[in-house]
């Protein structure tokens, strides 16, 4: 069964920075992950700051797209490869990655 087009993708990812809680470069990277909502075919874009002390995560950022294909295309997106490649590497010290479509019925 392909899976390039069909439900709604919610692609989650919860994470945690290797700096300090509010320090300037942490603003700076929050910023930076920010704009990928700018890229084609992502909605709903969320960044958000962990409250629970039950894992080790500190942040997650959250969007939605319209389909798989959808968010294939933002995967394959330059800005996008070149946050992971120039930030995101660099900066991000753990994270736990979840890309999710609803159940039918």
């Amino acid at each position: 069964m392909s899976m390039l087009a069909g439900p709604r993708v919610r692609h989650t990812v919860v994470f945690a920075l290797r700096h300090p809680a509010g320090s300037a470069e942490e603003a700076s990277f929050l910023e930076a992950l920010a704009t990928l909502a700018e890229i084609d075919g992502v909605e709903e874009l969320q960044v958000a700051r962990e409250v629970s002390p039950k894992n080790e995560y500190t942040h997650a950022v959250a969007m939605e797209f319209a389909d798989e294909q959808a968010y294939r295309t933002y995967d394959a997106d330059p800005r996008h490869q070149g946050f992971v490649t120039e930030r995101w590497d660099a900066e991000v010290s753990a994270f736990l990655e979840v890309d999710t479509v609803a159940l039918e019925g």
